[in-house]
């Protein structure tokens, strides 16, 4: 499980700078990278939404896991 909750705090991060970026100089980096492969992209922008899903549906076994109060 701790691989899964890395990988979700990865996507996450992944996802939040690119909405900072998108923010501050609306510049998609996601689309700018596969916007000749949407499914790809669509992929990602999936895979992102799910990591959030799973941190918040697991916050407290993944603080359990994690050991932090």
């Amino acid at each position: 499980m701790r691989n899964l909750d890395v990988l979700a705090a990865v996507l996450l991060v992944i996802g939040g700078l690119n909405w900072g970026l998108v923010g501050l100089v609306n510049f998609n980096l996601v689309d700018f990278l596969f916007s000749t492969m949407p499914l790809v992209e669509t992929t990602v922008y999936a895979l992102v939404g799910l990591a959030a899903v799973y941190q918040v549906i697991g916050l407290k076994g993944i603080q359990a896991r994690w050991h932090v109060k």
